[in-house]
């Protein structure tokens, strides 16, 4: 419930290893809001969210250990530079594998490690806390709107690391109003429902 309308009631499903899910649904529908739900930002009104078998409120350290999300904001703190803003995430999440300066690279944002995230565009601070991603060795990632201020060629290139994700096992829930092109992803709306 939102503003004492219903968004969506007798949702119902469940998220495999290896498996992309888009959540679509009109502005309004309740997208962020069934995020911010699985990812236990909110309670929903009725019902539970599992993970493996549990509800994520009993196996809290485990699901948020397994958990990568990215919401609407870019997340990332302006007063610090791009590679500074990677270094505390890779410190905080303890994301030993990754190479920032590969990650900085697959971004589109090499030349700008020195520069303050407050300075970037909004794109850019997208793309730095997009970077997050190719740092993750985090299971489950789920993104709200991930897409948005990035240009076509930075779509296709992540829209291959999600299916490269699932192929390596790991589960991406995303919500976008655009279609997913160039990989094969399971679809739920929220229309109706």
């Amino acid at each position: 419930m939102r503003d004492e309308r219903c968004l969506f009631s007798g949702l119902n499903f469940a998220v495999a290893a290896g498996e992309l899910v888009q959540v679509e649904g009109r502005n309004g529908a309740g997208k962020t809001t069934l995020i911010r739900i699985l990812t236990g930002l909110m309670r929903p009104d009725e019902g539970q969210v599992t993970w493996h078998g549990e509800p994520i409120n009993e196996v809290r350290d485990e699901y948020h250990h397994a958990l990568l999300y990215i919401g609407h904001q870019a997340g990332v703190k302006p007063e610090l530079t791009v590679l500074e803003n990677l270094s505390y995430y890779q410190e905080v999440s303890q994301s030993g594998r990754c190479d920032l300066a590969e990650a900085i690279r697959s971004v589109g944002l090499f030349g700008y490690e020195d520069v303050m995230a407050s300075q970037l565009s909004a794109g850019q601070q997208r793309r730095v806390a997009l970077a997050r991603l190719w740092m993750s060795e985090h299971p489950l990632w789920v993104l709200d709107e991930p897409f948005t201020a990035i240009d076509k060629r930075g779509v296709e290139i992540l829209q291959q690391l999600f299916m490269r994700h699932a192929e390596q096992g790991g589960s991406v829930i995303l919500t976008s109003h655009q279609a997913l092109s160039s990989v094969s992803c399971r679809r739920i709306s929220l229309e109706g429902v």
